[in-house]
């Protein structure tokens, strides 16, 4: 795990710059930095640079920039398979002078071409420059864990982990995206991955799967190497699924506690993490400490339920309170960090979380990120699920009682209380962008961008779900979780995004994801004998949410003076439509997002002045 930057193109970089940028990236790799320079035949200069998070075999030998043959290396990831490719390798006839992972990851690109990515499991993006043609290869892996940014100059293309390493190695100031922080503040987080836009003008992500090879003459070229799609096997039962779930997940576990370095587990009340921790306890063996974020707002604590899964497990457990004292502070300081307002005050947690899990000396964070993607777990899946399941009556039928039971009394979205909301308008998605014209009223310049949603799918849930994991949720959760963890320099794994076990969920006919009510119904009967019962047989979803009424203290005249104080963001939303919403203590859930967002587009403006 590390941070990487670098350029390609025809300019000698100043060391000066190449310097303050191995300093921008110390808090994701702090245990080593380097660089490397090499003019291609077409007399082009290549420069990779990386910070290293020591992770798998902690020796000086496997720092980088890393070569094998001819090809270099900066890379940022794990590739959890590295066992088995090495022995693949070996067999053939390899030799390896680490332990590493990155070093088998290269030798496995130099041994059989870019074809090598098919059988990697992992996360990563890196770079690979090759003395032999002078070409650079850029990649990213397969869901877009792990961050690479490009920017484009007359001389060349800068990548980097960071907007911030990109902005320190070209010299340049990148100017923020207008367009883009009022998509945020009026159609909120799940908007802002629907087109190639990022918070700066002139920023771009390599899309996730995708490789890009630039020649020796500055020709270009992207591939994208992985493609995922909903195929279902409707031979496949429902117990047979049920142990294929169960099969890939403890696999993907065990490849995920691979380190020589001790992990950490973030650990809600809900089924998704307390699967992977009873796995990793019970069927991995390993000595898990869990540490659970809890909020003093009822709708949202989780506290009673983690600790008391936390004891039926027999695992070591934390507990971190939210902290309101340095609120502004801190969120500025966290704004600052992620050069972009931090997506929803869920993150602002998560952050803490990650303060504590590296206060205990941990270097690694396991989360649950993506199981609602890939099993359900949203409330609208429930009705989109009713929707599929609509021309069976019978089935249909049944399926409303279980809903109107166990899922309808948590439901605080006005769209979704009526089960019928899909079945008679299955184009329906204003609960997504929900308050998004009252929003755009407190705006000074109008704003609409109507919702809009890639065809995956004739199948309505499925279609969402595949939306939600392409662009909506898990591109902003991996990008928060990301930084978070890596601003206290702790590496985030996600074992749900286990290819073999996404590629398994999307075969898995609709018709077995939800039973009696409950979403994930696969995923709680394939650890039905690990989890504890109170975890497995409570249908509400909470979610890892704060309230902003909790943190923002209005009542204190100091900290409404900040919050409304001259900023350019007044040029955007209108400063008195904001002022009304510090007195009030009854903010819907949509409100306290709209007032966090505004917060932290503020800061995010003021930062770049």
């Amino acid at each position: 795990m590390c941070g990487i930057a670098g350029y390609f193109g025809t300019e000698l970089l100043p060391e000066v710059r190449i310097e303050r940028c191995l300093s921008t990236m110390r808090r994701r790799g702090p245990d080593h930095a380097a660089w490397v320079h090499h003019e291609t035949p077409a007399k082009r200069q290549a420069y990779l640079l990386s910070a290293r998070l020591s992770i798998i075999d902690l020796d000086a030998r496997s720092n980088q920039p890393m070569r094998v043959g001819r090809k270099w290396l900066t890379y940022n990831g794990e590739l959890y398979n590295y066992r088995e490719v090495r022995a693949g390798l070996c067999a053939r006839g390899r030799s390896f002078r680490t332990a590493s992972d990155a070093e088998v990851l290269l030798a496995a690109i130099d041994a059989e071409g870019w074809t090598a990515l098919d059988g990697f499991e992992g996360m990563w993006a890196f770079a690979v420059y090759d003395e032999a043609d002078g070409s650079l290869t850029l990649s990213r892996d397969r869901f877009g864990e792990k961050p690479l940014y490009l920017a484009r100059a007359a001389d060349g293309i800068y990548f980097g982990s960071e907007p911030k390493f990109i902005g320190a190695l070209s010299g340049r100031r990148f100017e923020p995206d207008l367009s883009q922080v009022r998509r945020f503040l009026v159609n909120g987080y799940k908007a802002l991955n629907k087109q190639p836009s990022t918070f700066f003008k002139d920023l771009e992500e390599l899309p996730a799967a995708t490789t890009l090879r630039i020649e020796s003459d500055g020709r270009e070229s992207r591939a994208r190497y992985w493609h995922l799609a909903f195929q279902p096997d409707e031979t496949l039962g429902y117990d047979d699924a049920v142990a294929g779930v169960r099969e890939r997940l403890i696999r993907s576990v065990e490849l995920r506690l691979r380190a020589d370095v001790p992990l950490a587990f973030c650990m809600s009340g809900g089924v998704d993490s307390n699967a992977i921790i009873a796995i990793a306890k019970k069927a991995c063996g390993y000595d898990v400490h869990g540490f659970t974020l809890v909020s003093s707002d009822e709708r949202y604590d989780e506290r009673a339920t983690a600790i008391a899964a936390a004891r039926q497990l027999g695992v070591r457990h934390t507990v971190v309170p939210v902290e309101r004292d340095g609120f502004l502070d801190r969120l500025r300081e966290l704004v600052r960090y992620h050069d972009a307002p931090v997506y929803t005050l869920s993150y602002f947690g998560h952050w803490r979380l990650m303060h504590a899990v590296s206060a205990a000396g941990y270097k690694v964070a396991v989360s649950g990120t993506a199981a609602d993607e890939l099993l359900t777990g949203y409330y609208d899946h429930h009705l989109a699920y009713l929707a599929v399941v609509s021309s069976n009556p019978t089935w249909h039928e049944a399926s409303v009682r279980a809903w109107e039971r166990r899922v309808r009394p948590f439901v605080r979205n006005p769209h979704l209380s009526d089960p019928n909301l899909f079945v008679n308008a299955p184009a329906f998605r204003d609960h997504i962008y929900l308050d998004a014209a009252a929003f755009a009223a407190r705006l000074h310049e109008p704003f609409a961008e109507p919702f809009a949603e890639t065809s995956f799918t004739s199948d309505l849930l499925r279609n969402r779900m595949l939306n939600e994991l392409a662009h909506e949720a898990v591109p902003i959760i991996l990008h928060e979780d990301d930084l978070n963890a890596m601003y206290w320099s702790v590496e985030n794994r996600s074992p749900y995004l286990d290819r073999s076990l996404v590629e398994l969920c999307y075969r898995i006919p609709t018709r077995h994801l939800i039973r009696d009510g409950f979403g994930k119904a696969i995923l709680r009967d394939a650890v039905r004998d690990l989890v504890p019962p109170h975890v497995l047989d409570e249908p509400r979803k909470i979610g890892f949410n704060l309230s902003v009424t909790e943190l923002l203290d209005a009542g204190d005249p100091d900290v409404r003076a900040a919050v409304l104080d001259d900023s350019p963001i007044w040029r955007i939303v209108r400063r008195d439509a904001i002022a009304p919403l510090l007195d009030r203590t009854d903010l819907t859930n949509s409100e306290s997002k709209f007032l966090f967002s505004v917060l932290g587009c503020k800061m995010f403006l003021e930062e770049l002045g």
